[in-house]
């Protein structure tokens, strides 16, 4: 659905503004026509906005109820809470030991996220240099009761914070990226403290209280590029990770090639794409 993207900007951030207007494809408009679009936007210290119609929301409880189904229709079982302890290989045959029992497969799929490196090892394969970076989220009431549903995404310039309509409330991010070792992530109270010190100096509406925080790891190979395809030393291990946060929005390209390069078929993606994304190119 439409959403939309505002970028503001303080008086001394001018260069990055510009650039990233042009890197985004985002017309700079006045401060003055920005808070007509977001009217809590303080003019005091908003210099700088544009604004781009092209950026859309994404359902992504209806996506993955989407894909899920299309995969239990095809026979998928799905299993939570079943942690891999053990893979080994013979006789042409993954098996993985989980808490549930052993899984036989021909192939094995490492789309293990911020794990996806210690996946690789249990499985022989060379890590690829997979590093989790935290990023933090806060929810707050709308400021003043305000409607914001048809607020824009409202992004700080050099994204050092995010704010988004949410369900008749806010979210807003400090956009860190904080490097940190596979885990269930949790919000840091002092990033979330200075993201939302940040959001507050371009606005009228003081955060007054939060509703919710939590947090996720977005994990990014070391070129921050997608590895997807046939690890080069091992065989039938293919990876699907290094996603950078960005696996709803690529979900629907990704497994698509991922199934093409798992069944040896054609794939409609430029071969400079697919060469790009490969495990191989880490050597």
């Amino acid at each position: 659905s439409p959403r939309g993207l505002l970028m503001v900007a303080k008086a001394d951030q001018k260069t990055n503004f510009t650039a990233e207007c042009a890197a985004m494809n985002i017309e700079p408009i006045s401060p003055q026509e920005a808070q007509h679009l977001v009217p809590i936007l303080n003019l005091n210290t908003v210099a700088y906005a544009g604004y781009g119609s092209h950026a859309w929301d994404m359902d992504t409880g209806l996506l993955m109820a989407h894909f899920a189904k299309i995969a239990r229709d095809h026979g998928a079982h799905m299993m939570t809470k079943a942690m891999v302890t053990g893979i080994t290989r013979a006789n042409g045959f993954w098996q993985v030991t989980t808490r549930d029992g052993p899984f036989m497969a021909k192939v094995l799929v490492n789309a293990a996220g911020p794990w996806a490196d210690e996946i690789a090892a249990m499985a022989g394969a060379a890590p690829k240099g997979m590093t989790p970076l935290r990023r933090s989220m806060a929810r707050i009431a709308a400021p003043g009761s305000l409607d914001v549903a048809r607020w824009p995404m409202i992004f700080g310039t050099g994204e050092t914070w995010y704010a988004k309509p949410d369900a008749g409330a806010l979210i807003v991010s400090p956009a860190e990226e904080d490097p940190m070792p596979p885990h269930d992530a949790f919000a840091d109270d002092m990033v979330l403290a200075e993201g939302l010190a940040r959001y507050e100096e371009m606005v009228t509406a003081p955060v007054t209280r939060l509703l919710a925080n939590w947090a996720g790891l977005r994990t990014f190979a070391p070129d921050r590029v997608p590895v997807i395809g046939a690890d080069p030393a091992v065989p039938d291990f293919f990876w699907a990770a290094g996603l950078g946060g960005y696996g709803f929005q690529t979900a629907d390209g990704a497994s698509r090639l991922l199934a093409n390069l798992v069944l040896g078929q054609e794939t409609d993606l430029d071969q400079s794409v697919v060469k790009a994304v490969l495990p191989a190119r880490f050597g």
